[in-house]
């Protein structure tokens, strides 16, 4: 959204680059990642999923239960 990106324009290129190293992914999401899960989602492609947990963290969830 159009809040969100002036908002992340205003923290400190350290600070964002610290952000991308943490993620597995190797990048911060945004708004399009959920986006496009939920467009698979309603897709014909994903005509045969009748219920699941979708997580859509780039890989947040399993650093976090794993910690290193």
């Amino acid at each position: 959204t159009s809040n969100y990106k002036k908002r992340s324009k205003r923290v400190e290129p350290q600070l964002r680059d610290i952000d991308h190293l943490q993620h597995p992914a190797g990048r911060v999401g945004v708004p399009e990642d959920i986006a496009y899960a939920c467009l698979f989602l309603t897709s014909k492609k994903a005509g045969f999923i009748t219920g699941t947990n979708l997580i859509v963290d780039g890989g947040m969830t399993i650093k976090m239960i794993y910690a290193e």
